[in-house]
């Protein structure tokens, strides 16, 4: 059986396809007789595209995830699904007012009207293969692009199987797709590495396609049928690693190779070992299966060399929403022994300690993202996060002297927050410029598929609705929207705008100023030298000599309250050490001069020990800076998902 495996845009260009890598494996594998290749034809798409218009690679991120919340990316490719190059411009238009710059607004109507014809010329190239089955992959803005193509496929060749799958098809979303595009033969839902050579193999030899668990098929007399969902998720042993062969190639020959560095996906577990006991109320990022899963330590460690000696490519993305702790004490020391000079980037979790970054950072590991998104106690309960705003501040500071970009965002818009919540936070965030600030400015948080907050109305979210984009894309009627929609609009709940306005200004100072603020701190035994260059704060140079005032800085290196701060200075100090009230009013005082920060009761301080680099970030960052244009300040990438 001759499979056409299909990443049409608007997947990231700098990474390969990991659905569709390891689709390409168990083809080979499990398939008796089965072939794969992939068609890049995200890439296809910027090599044709830049033949028409001056798009740039800051317009592919725009499309393919700066957007994503405004479904500009689906709505291009909308025209080539329905026929029509003025295919809801004025919906489309009236709803990007105020939120999109005219070149932008005019760029979408030029790759909007233009979508028909590279979708057409893609379709063609996929006959032209002549597969038996092209499978598409839908994750974030794929959706309209696949269904497009698989639309326009099906027209030049009846005869092709078509299959979708993917985040987009999980669930009632698969259902949603399957029902409403009779040109779609087959929507795999859930994990596709078992399911997909199942269809293959029911296809070639005749099988019942009731087997295949998550596969919506169609009956005799044309009906979609949904098998029901897998009950459990597949073990670490049965997932594969991806086959990457050929995307290398094709990038080496594409207009995309001179705005990227390719960096590798991988592997090492799914689900999250986090939301198994408390899932955060607003991530649904785990779909179906939330069971956490990770691979054996000589398995990950063998695919992670193994696929750096193939391509030659250090830079690598773990796609895992969690690191599995375990691999700090097995997969990482090995790595770190290889000698190989990897560059990764991990999920984690933000209470990690000050060792164990450090191992990560020595692994390679040194683009982190643990899951902030307050600084604030209250709030991240509200989010079940697990962490304190404390934590969170101590993670930004341990990354900072262990070498680790931290990448983070800051959210809001949680039902029970309030303004008191965030005004003492807002306050201290001059104190933190020295530190990595958030990626961007504060976004109100998203109703998603798969999360509490959209399963369980109780937590404070009800009455949702798709997102008005699906509205402008899709020509079908709300309830069916609701069933494909993947992000929900909702009342808005928690802060108004004048605070979401203060907070962001603090969040955008913060970000203008980072590079050129410094605080960091050296422990001579008898004595603290601490170094301050923030705007806000006239002080350069400070030391601490008094024996209580040095061990209740060191005890700051953990959040603690003023009680414990008390009781354990005094054990470790002796002589005189201030009661609770007088350990207060220090606290305060360094509150004041930005040595600390405050949030529920507990206090840690933010200077991170003085290191060689960070004299060397400060001025990458500040030559950075100034090749940088105003309102195009970088941002680190997100997560992708398998």
């Amino acid at each position: 059986m001759r499979v056409l495996l299909v990443n049409m845009p608007w997947s990231p260009i700098d990474l390969p396809s990991l659905a569709l890598g390891i689709l390409k494996r168990s083809v080979t594998e499990c398939v008796p007789g089965g072939s794969a290749e992939v068609l890049h034809a995200n890439l296809e798409y910027i090599d044709w595209i830049t033949e028409h218009t001056e798009f740039t690679a800051k317009d592919y991120e725009f499309y393919s995830l700066s957007s994503y919340f405004m479904g500009c990316g689906d709505w291009v490719f909308s025209s080539a699904l329905y026929d029509d190059p003025e295919w809801r411009v004025q919906e489309f238009t009236d709803a990007m007012k105020g939120k999109l710059r005219k070149a932008r607004l005019d760029l979408s109507y030029e790759l909007h009207r233009r979508a028909p014809e590279f979708v057409e010329m893609i379709a063609r190239r996929i006959v032209e293969y002549a597969p038996d089955v092209v499978g598409f992959t839908s994750t974030f803005q794929q959706n309209t692009a696949a269904l497009a193509a698989a639309k326009h496929v099906k027209r030049l060749a009846p005869h092709i199987v078509t299959v979708m799958g993917g985040a987009n098809c999980d669930g009632e979303q698969g259902e949603a797709v399957h029902r409403n595009f009779p040109f779609v033969d087959y929507v795999v839902r859930g994990e596709g590495e078992a399911a997909f050579p199942q269809l293959l193999t029911a296809l070639t030899e005749g099988g019942d396609l009731t087997d295949v668990a998550g596969l919506c098929h169609r009956a005799p007399d044309g009906t979609s049928t949904a098998n029901p969902m897998a009950t459990r998720p597949l073990p670490p042993a049965a997932i594969l690693g991806p086959d990457y062969s050929g995307y290398f190639e094709r990038l080496a020959a594409s207009v995309a190779h001179n705005w990227i560095e390719p960096k590798l996906v991988v592997e090492g577990a799914r689900g999250c070992w986090w939301g198994e006991k408390h899932h955060c109320t607003f991530c649904g990022l785990n779909g179906s299966f939330m069971q956490y899963r990770s691979k054996s330590p000589e398995t990950f460690y063998e695919e992670i060399m193994e696929l750096a000696r193939r391509h030659r490519v250090l830079d690598m993305y773990l796609v895992d929403n969690i690191l599995d702790m375990g691999y700090l004490s097995t997969v990482l020391p090995r790595i770190i022994e290889s000698g190989y000079d990897l560059r990764m980037h991990i999920e984690i979790k933000a209470n990690m300690r000050r060792n164990q970054l450090r191992t990560l950072a020595e692994a390679g590991l040194i683009y982190v993202q643990p899951g902030i998104e307050s600084l604030n106690d209250r709030v991240l309960d509200l989010m079940d996060k697990g962490v304190s705003g404390c934590q969170n501040v101590r993670m930004l500071r341990d990354g900072a002297e262990t070498g680790l970009s931290v990448s983070w965002n800051y959210l809001h818009g949680f039902p029970g927050e309030t303004v008191e919540d965030y005004e003492p936070v807002i306050a201290q965030l001059p104190a933190l410029e020295h530190l990595d600030p958030p990626v961007d400015l504060s976004a109100r948080i998203a109703i998603e598929r798969f999360s509490p907050y959209f399963n369980r109305p109780e937590l404070g979210f009800d009455g949702l609705r798709p997102e008005e984009h699906y509205r402008f894309t899709y020509d079908l009627p709300e309830s069916e929207l609701y069933d494909l929609a993947y992000v929900f609009e909702a009342p808005q709940r928690g802060i108004g705008e004048p605070t979401v306005t203060s907070l962001n200004d603090a969040l955008d100072a913060w970000k203008k100023h980072h590079s050129a603020a410094r605080l960091t701190h050296t422990d001579l035994g008898d004595r603290i030298v601490l170094v301050s260059r923030r705007r806000m704060f006239a002080w350069r140079t400070l030391e601490l000599t008094r024996p209580f005032e040095l061990a209740v800085f060191r005890l700051l290196d953990q959040p603690h309250t003023p009680a414990a701060l008390a009781r354990k200075a005094a054990a470790r100090a002796g002589g005189e050490v201030p009661d609770e009230s007088g350990m207060r009013a220090l606290l305060d005082s360094w509150v004041a001069l930005g040595l600390v920060f405050t949030d529920g009761g507990q206090y840690v301080h933010i200077a991170p020990a003085a290191v060689n680099e960070d004299l060397l970030r400060l001025d990458f960052m500040r030559h950075a800076d100034d090749a940088t244009a105003p309102g195009e300040r970088p941002t680190a990438p997100e997560p992708v998902g398998v």
